[in-house]
């Protein structure tokens, strides 16, 4: 069982990297103007958003994420890897959040790091021998979603989402990250309705799916069996 002391110091510092990590969204990439559906100016470009909901809710789930990482693994390797994916997981959750961008500078490099990972055996949820399974998984998956979103038209789903299930395939294998976008497609359902119901956004309301994508593989390597 981990020690009590390490799921608070994981807590704590997965928390304060959320609130850094939302500051950094705030400023970077450089922001471009922003309008809403009636063309008025939401953010001039080059503004620094304030702390909003935004702050919050990606510090409380980087603390949540990150503190309960020593109940999954004991291995201090396992565990410094899979925390250091967990904190580039939550700057794209800001990222995404901030400006419905996930940044490729974030993205492309975990696909041979993860890809690594798995061939040094270090990997606990992916062994050497199921590795070549993993690729073709992490490969084919996001090409179907991406062919599933065609007919939906451009925006549908972003490139930068597809970049990240690459990796996350490679970290937690098929069967996990399949059921890793099963919960983000639920939890979407679940937040959209909601948002419609309380007339928040309407159909027309272009809502980034990638924070949702990341709650799935945070589900993936912390749940899934």
């Amino acid at each position: 069982m981990a020690p009590p002391a390490a799921v608070v110091a994981l807590g704590i510092a997965g928390a304060a990297w959320g609130l850094v990590a939302d500051r950094i969204a705030a400023r970077w990439p450089a922001h471009e103007e922003e309008r809403d559906a009636e063309g008025a100016v939401v953010r001039p470009a080059g503004r620094v958003r304030p702390v909003d909901w935004r702050t919050v809710a990606v510090a409380i789930l980087g603390g949540v994420a990150l503190g309960a990482l020593p109940l999954r693994f004991e291995d201090p390797v396992a565990l410094a890897a899979f925390g250091a994916c967990f904190a580039a997981l939550t700057l794209l959750l800001a990222t995404d959040l901030d400006q419905r961008l996930l940044p490729d500078i974030v993205t492309l490099p975990a696909i041979p790091l993860a890809l690594a990972f798995g061939l040094l055996g270090l990997n606990p949820l992916v062994p050497p021998g199921d590795l070549p399974v993993a690729l073709l998984a992490a490969l084919a998956i996001p090409a179907v979603l991406f062919v599933i979103a065609l007919p939906f038209g451009a925006g549908a789903i972003g490139m930068g989402d597809l970049k990240l299930l690459v990796s996350v395939g490679l970290l937690v294998g098929p069967v996990r990250v399949v059921a890793g976008v099963a919960v983000g497609a639920l939890l979407a359902g679940v937040v959209l309705a909601a948002l419609l119901a309380a007339r928040r956004i309407t159909l027309r309301t272009y809502v980034p799916f990638g924070p949702f994508l990341i709650l799935g593989a945070y589900w993936a390597v912390l749940v899934a069996a």
